[in-house]
């Protein structure tokens, strides 16, 4: 649907988006959630406080996602590539979500970076579509690849008992790697070598930053 529109349609749309990512209300994600079966685990103190922590990363690393698939969708030349990015956001819709209830559950609550996380992340999403579709979509695969490997980190990381934050991470990880591979699929262009270390240093300024505020 969204190719049939203008282009000042699909930009108030992704202003729309924006809006329902960082301020809206709590929402039922469009996937059950992989946690919804199970207990909720008996943690320390310092045991829920580091789960929190990760999760608050995770739900800001999906705050970024999306803006980075919203970019890449708003700049994208082709419809065929704009539809594969809104796809994805899709999917990345439901771990932001996955992540809001985990951490209501822990008794915490988002980054207040997020808009931060957003503004930042759509813009560079829009540049690198603006560089071409074949730049984009190899943007999705070094980010999905990137974003696998934080992933596992925070698996070995996590309370081994905390089977809800586990399950929600692994589903995580298992898409972002199936969202690299589709990249390729669609004719990702590798990275340079000096974006792809640039990329890492902000990842890590996000990761540290969201762990804490």
């Amino acid at each position: 649907m969204d190719r049939h529109y203008s282009a000042v349609d699909r930009l108030l749309i992704r202003l729309q988006d924006a809006v329902s990512t960082v301020v809206a209300p709590p929402q039922a994600p469009a996937r059950a959630n992989p946690a919804a079966e199970l207990a909720d685990p008996e943690l320390t103190d310092a045991e829920r406080r580091h789960a929190a922590g990760l999760m608050r990363v995770n739900h800001a690393g999906e705050v970024a996602a999306q803006a980075l698939y919203q970019g890449h969708a708003l700049a994208a030349r082709s419809s065929e590539v704009r539809a594969h990015m809104l796809e994805a956001a899709g999917e990345e819709r439901s771990h932001l979500l996955w992540c809001e209830e985990r951490l209501r559950e822990l008794g915490e609550g988002p980054s207040k970076l997020d808009p931060l996380w957003y503004a930042g992340s759509f813009a560079i999403g829009a540049l690198a579509g603006l560089a071409g579709d074949r730049w984009a979509l190899g943007f999705v695969e070094e980010t999905e690849k990137q974003v696998s490997e934080h992933l596992d980190g925070h698996l070995e990381q996590l309370p081994e008992d905390d089977a809800r934050s586990r399950a929600i991470v692994e589903a995580m990880r298992d898409d972002e790697e199936r969202h690299g591979r589709e990249a390729v699929e669609a004719g990702a262009r590798p990275l340079p070598g000096p974006v792809r270390r640039l990329m890492r240093g902000v990842a890590r300024v996000m990761t540290r930053s969201a762990y804490w505020i």
